[in-house]
């Protein structure tokens, strides 16, 4: 959650990058509602939530995956072949 103490919601505003998925959170969070607060309509809030999805898969695609092909590549596959 995004509930973070005040003075480390300061130094991420001010432009420390975050440390932790709380101070993510609230820094994602900050972005989200000043747009919001600028497209204050559905058509804003479909951009964001498409927005968000992107970023998500893109990140997926990007760096989760290639990090999951590695560790199965060095760990070994848990799925059956051609599964």
């Amino acid at each position: 959650m995004p509930y973070i103490e005040p003075e480390k919601r300061r130094e991420i505003l001010e432009g420390r990058a975050p440390d932790t998925a709380g101070e993510l959170n609230y820094s994602l969070t900050v972005e989200i509602l000043d747009y919001a607060k600028a497209h204050n309509n559905y058509q804003g809030f479909n951009d964001i939530i498409g927005a968000l999805e992107a970023a998500k898969a893109e990140f997926y695609r990007r760096w989760v995956a290639p990090y999951e092909d590695y560790k199965i590549a060095i760990n070994g596959d848990v799925y059956p072949t051609g599964g």
